[in-house]
């Protein structure tokens, strides 16, 4: 039994069948180039713009509370944020059922510290039973 190798196409030939399915080296390599910059920029537009939010994130934590009397509350809390930025606090007073009773909005001037701790008084309208901190922000 004699077995032959069939002999491979001419390159004319083959050029053409390459052309008819679509196995053309060259679209490939190039489709996957394009692919990988396209899936490179979405990489870099999504990690820079989470750098960018936390760069301007603020966290606060409330640390105490005390009631003066039955029209203010002192509230203790701690900020922290980039360093070198002013900050804006919303505080806010309840009372047993969670109605806003005081409310007052304060601005701090920028410091080098990366976390500051503050306690402020809000003048209440009725008697408080909770201060703590709504929100704050980088103005």
């Amino acid at each position: 039994m004699t077995t032959t190798t069939p002999t491979p196409p001419s390159p004319e030939v083959q050029a053409e069948l390459d052309d008819r399915y679509g196995r053309s080296r060259r679209s490939r390599r190039g489709t996957w180039i394009a692919f990988g910059a396209v899936a490179a920029v979405i990489v870099g537009y999504f990690g820079w713009s989470t750098v960018a939010q936390s760069m301007d994130a603020v966290d606060i934590d409330t640390t105490g509370f005390q009631i003066v009397d039955a029209h203010s509350i002192t509230v203790q809390f701690q900020v922290t944020l980039r360093q070198g930025a002013a900050v804006t606090c919303a505080l806010e007073a309840q009372d047993t059922e969670h109605g806003i009773v005081g409310w007052r909005v304060i601005e701090y001037p920028a410091d080098p510290a990366h976390s500051r701790s503050f306690s402020e008084t809000i003048p209440t309208v009725a008697e408080a039973t909770t201060g703590l901190v709504s929100s704050c922000w980088i103005p």
